[in-house]
């Protein structure tokens, strides 16, 4: 199992990396107790389906616990389980403002202010960030670039960062999908829908594949839009983006967009740098 400790000072980007590693494949779990480490550790590993990549967020926020964090990862170091920490920090100037903007009060309340709560937590933090593997300064840089910086720190160590692609069928009477990245309408293809006999199909039967697929509108389509999304996953990847939604519409969601979805799928699919899934939303 490859576990990954993410800790810093409050207001550094925690939340962030923890999201970045989601991204990435890894079971996460934000805010653990440094008691219960060793037994996440535990039921990890004894699991019927054994987590291979771990990641937890430890800070000040464990309150009392977070005194045990020392005691516990001299516990994995004596039985040999692998481990990195990950710390994220950032001048008192930036941690400030970053408090102002979002109006959250410092995990330790100090009668001095947030200023006097940063200098606490640093201190309490000090032998932690000592043991780090990583040490991120986020003062000049926006949660995209951390994200990217944690992406190619991961691709450094030789590990594949997959894009997920969802594509989605839907029909345009029923709306849009709303968390689509990119819409393709292909209300243009010839429709199935005004055959008596394959009213009642769906792009998943072979005889409507064939007939929404038969007419030169549906190859040329077709050969504009693979080159296109060629060109588009590498660029997404590259800019740190985990997750791409592709919606393909026709009128009803039944016919044209589940035939493009479908052939979509096969082939993207053959890809070995991206994960493909497909659902049909209007197909009932």
């Amino acid at each position: 199992m490859e576990i990954t400790i993410i800790t810093g000072l409050s207001g550094a980007g925690k939340s962030v990396a923890i999201k970045s590693m989601e991204d990435l494949g890894y079971f996460c779990v934000d805010n653990l107790p440094p008691s219960l480490l060793l037994k996440m550790v535990e039921l990890g590993s004894q699991s019927d389906a054994s987590l291979e990549h771990l990641a937890v967020g430890i800070d000040v926020r464990g309150g009392e616990f977070f005194e045990d964090l020392s005691d516990s990862l001299d516990e994995l170091d004596r039985g040999g389980v692998p481990y990195r920490i990950i710390f994220l920090e950032a001048d008192e100037e930036t941690l400030i403002n970053r408090f102002k903007e979002t109006r959250r009060s410092h995990p330790i309340h100090s009668m001095g202010g947030i200023s006097e709560s940063i200098s606490r937590e640093r201190e309490l933090l000090q032998a932690l960030r000592g043991r780090a593997d990583i040490v991120i300064d986020t003062s000049r840089i926006n949660v995209h670039q951390l994200r990217e910086q944690l992406m190619n720190q991961y691709r450094s160590e030789g590990k594949e960062v997959l894009l997920e692609i969802s594509l989605v069928s839907f029909g345009y009477k029923y709306g849009i999908p709303l968390d689509a990245d990119m819409v393709f309408d292909v209300r243009f293809l010839p429709n199935p829908h005004y055959d008596p006999r394959m009213r009642p199909m769906t792009g998943l039967d072979e005889e409507v594949r064939e007939f929404v697929e038969a007419g030169t509108q549906a190859g040329e389509f077709y050969g504009r839009l693979m080159p296109l999304l060629d060109f588009l996953i590498p660029a997404y990847v590259a800019e740190g983006k985990s997750h791409l939604t592709i919606a393909i519409g026709c009128t009803g969601g039944r016919h044209r967009s589940v035939t493009v979805a479908e052939r979509l799928w096969r082939d993207l699919s053959k890809r070995d740098d991206v994960i493909v899934r497909v659902s049909h939303r209007d197909l009932v």
